[in-house]
């Protein structure tokens, strides 16, 4: 029973999780892979696998999609956005408009698919001789009717350039807040722990729209700390918190438990207590699209008819074809980070370490 005026709902996490307009789902992928081979994928028997459509957890781990390498080859997306936020491991990205990049705990990728991408997400298990964890959010985000169609956009936020705040309460609890998207209110006085601005997501984004009032956030609250979450920008923006990993969790006088959602009213400055554990919570919020969303496999539109437009043009033009020899293409044994992005600009940003636990920062 909800006994708190600044909750709206709470349910279980499934899989995905449900998430509300503008976002459309966000799924968590946690693997425990071990050592990688020569060839970056795992070094042991791949037995009892169904390679090629592998969701089991079978050894607590899935190989998705892939046949040598796990992670998702070659396909296609039109008229929403991927937010991806890596907390342990690598992803290799490949894509149809000859783009590519590797990044590693910490880093996020934003791509617009517009009127239509293809790309590769693959997991090469770098390092061979200890295991390649693996974890990872991937938030699907809606676009507006009037940018559905618009050029496809890719872009990486790094680590480094995500601001993240520190929040200490009277009694010495600490909680870490990091904005990849929304920054935190002016009148909120907080710790910019690595003094960045907040990145700007791409120009066609609805994140882009002022009255977006979008926010994603991770936050990670020590044992016993209490921490007010402020109330959004508009009247009505919407807000789910994802509380998906520690113990219990106080949200305004209302205990809940591990691997919930909850849902909480926008305009309510909310107060959170944590409990005797660690915990780790995404935020999502935004002011709603409100327009039809028809939805099937890869590709998000308005209508039915736009549906099987967007899978007519796929057959016809592969949105601009494949430009990599293979259609699951990995990156090689180095560890540095990269983007190349496909006007030829290139990010270099070395990192001696890549299975860096974001989660223990």
């Amino acid at each position: 029973m909800i006994i708190s005026p600044a909750i709206i709902h709470i349910h279980q996490l499934g899989s995905p999780w449900e998430t509300l307009d503008p976002f459309l789902v966000c799924m968590h992928h946690d693997d425990a892979y071990p050592r990688g081979n020569a060839e970056l994928g795992p070094a042991t028997s791949l037995a009892g696998h169904h390679l090629g459509q592998d969701f089991a957890v079978k050894d607590g781990w899935n190989m998705y999609f892939g046949l040598t390498v796990p992670g998702f080859p070659s396909h296609p997306h039109r008229g929403f956005e991927t937010v991806t936020i890596v907390r342990k491991g690598i992803i290799d990205h490949s894509d149809s408009l000859g783009a590519s990049a590797r990044f590693g705990a910490g880093d996020v990728q934003w791509i617009t698919a517009g009127r239509g991408i293809v790309h590769a997400e693959m997991f090469p298990l770098l390092d061979p001789t200890h295991p390649n964890p693996l974890e990872l959010f991937q938030i699907w985000l809606n676009l507006p009717a009037r940018s559905k169609m618009t050029e496809p956009h890719f872009t990486m936020f790094w680590a480094e350039d995500i601001p993240k705040y520190v929040f200490a309460d009277q009694h010495g609890g600490v909680t870490w807040v990091a904005c990849i998207a929304g920054g935190m209110p002016q009148n909120i006085t907080a710790n910019n722990d690595n003094n960045v601005k907040l990145p700007v997501p791409p120009p066609d984004s609805w994140a882009s729209d002022p009255a977006s009032d979008l926010a994603i956030w991770t936050i990670k609250m020590a044992p016993g700390a209490i921490w007010s979450l402020p109330a959004a920008v508009n009247a009505n923006t919407r807000r789910k918190l994802f509380f998906f990993k520690g113990a219990s969790l106080n949200i305004d006088g209302q205990i809940v438990s591990q691997q919930s959602a909850i849902e909480v009213r926008g305009t309510s400055t909310v107060e959170l207590i944590n409990g005797s554990e660690p915990s780790e919570i995404l935020m999502l919020q935004g002011t709603p699209i409100g327009e039809p969303v028809a939805q099937r496999g890869p590709f998000v539109m308005n209508s039915d008819e736009e549906l099987r437009q967007a899978y007519a043009d796929y057959h016809r033009t592969q949105f601009g074809g494949w430009p990599w020899p293979s259609n699951a293409p990995v990156h090689g044994p180095e560890q540095d980070r990269f983007a190349r992005h496909a006007n030829g600009r290139v990010e270099l940003v070395l990192q001696p370490d890549l299975q860096l636990d974001v989660s223990q920062k």
